[in-house]
């Protein structure tokens, strides 16, 4: 906002629009799981883990070589990664690999970095 920008007061109140918008609002409940799913972007950790899956599933120890970051840093964010649906697992052997849950998480990004870079 600029210094010289300010709001007006507005007195009246226009029902139609006000009608339309609130019918077309999702319940609240709906609303407070999305704020949940963008806070869990709002980590760079969280970003760099999911960048790293765009180009292949990973195990903890691949995540942590990549990022330069110690093994229980990455399986914490993992954790929290999964909690939020974004990432899913495999086990193979002793080996957990990850990867993301589904082609959504990608659009939010394409979308997240087209509105950054416009």
């Amino acid at each position: 906002m600029e210094e010289n920008e300010t709001f007006e007061c507005c007195d009246e109140v226009h029902d139609e629009v006000v009608e339309k918008v609130s019918s077309q609002m999702p319940p609240d409940e709906i609303l407070y799981d999305l704020a949940e799913l963008f806070k869990v972007f709002g980590d760079s950790t969280r970003v760099k883990i999911i960048c790293a899956l765009f180009e292949s599933e990973m195990c903890v120890c691949d995540i942590a070589q990549v990022l330069g970051m110690n093994q229980s840093a990455i399986s914490h964010q993992l954790r929290v990664l999964k909690q939020a649906r974004l990432v899913k697992y495999r086990r193979e052997g002793k080996t957990v690999y990850y990867s993301l849950a589904d082609s959504h998480i990608q659009a939010i990004f394409n979308q997240g970095f087209e509105h950054i870079t416009e």
